[in-house]
């Protein structure tokens, strides 16, 4: 298995290595972004070696790794940011996998942040590392991924809505988590948007957000996740694989333990903002001075 990459349309590139999927894109001075481009790619093709030889304690909770030592930087990353956030998690259950992801974007971008680029993200399945010297970026929200890719198939992505990341603002990571998407989850949240300082942060933050938009009912199938991937890092702990249309009083409900979870985390200077969905439902922190 070699990694790949390919050129895309309006400067962008994508770089594949296994479950890695990567889009990323750069721009500044032109000598500069090459240069930058080459180094990010070179650092990307060690990356996923690296995490395989420590996948074994990576699966491992955060309470079990108090006295382990990761070589990797990406898997100290890892367990650096699922340890700092594992208080927020409903059982004290979080590994270092929840910050894959995002710490992954936030090591190539580090390779991409060179002097003379102005600007660069590394988009990790939506888990996004943003690196700004001047101008800003804009991203869009999409609550339902699936949905929103099949009715739009022949044209660009429809968003729910948009925020934008200026080179003025703390926030440089933005991550996504739900039911729906290609992690598994707890919860029944359609997506919850998460913005901190890093990728790794707003990847943990996200994920324990979205397993908080909870609740009992019925027509929601769960199955124990070793059943549905055998590599999963989750064990038979039962995750959502379908959720019904739902009365929206529990909709409000699930949405008030997601959001009592992320303005906890706020407080403690976390994330920055979360944008949370449930089957129409919104429901969003406090924004902070700094970000207005």
């Amino acid at each position: 298995m070699q990694a790949r990459r390919q050129a895309l349309s309006n400067g962008r590139w994508h770089f594949q290595h296994g479950p890695i999927d990567i889009v990323l894109q750069l721009d500044g001075d032109s000598t500069a972004c090459e240069h930058a481009l080459q180094t990010a790619w070179q650092r990307f093709e060690t990356i996923l070696p690296e995490l395989v030889r420590e996948l074994p304690a990576l699966r491992r909770p955060v309470d079990e790794l108090h006295d382990h030592r990761f070589e990797s930087v990406v898997a100290r990353r890892m367990h650096q940011a699922a340890s700092e956030l594992a208080w927020a998690s409903a059982d004290g259950f979080i590994t270092p996998m929840a910050a894959v992801a995002g710490s992954v974007a936030q090591e190539v971008l580090q390779a991409l942040a060179l002097p003379g680029v102005g600007r660069a993200y590394v988009n990790n399945g939506g888990d996004i590392a943003l690196h700004l010297q001047r101008g800003e970026w804009r991203i869009g929200v999409v609550s339902k991924l699936a949905q929103a890719l099949a009715a739009d198939a022949a044209s660009a992505l429809v968003t729910d809505g948009q925020f934008v990341i200026s080179a003025a603002m703390p926030v440089r990571g933005v991550a996504t988590s739900g039911w729906g998407g290609r992690s598994f989850s707890f919860g029944v949240a359609d997506s919850v948007t998460v913005l901190a300082d890093t990728a790794a942060q707003a990847d943990v933050a996200a994920t324990l957000i979205a397993n908080a938009v909870n609740l009992q009912h019925p027509g929601i199938q769960r199955r124990p996740a070793n059943s549905l991937r055998d590599d999963t890092d989750l064990g038979d702990r039962m995750v959502t694989v379908d959720v019904p249309s739902l009365p929206p009083a529990l909709i409000q409900d699930a949405l008030q333990l997601g959001l009592d979870c992320a303005r906890g985390l706020q407080a403690r200077g976390q994330l920055h903002a979360a944008y949370l969905c449930c089957q129409g439902q919104v429901a969003v922190t406090p924004v902070l001075e700094c970000l207005v």
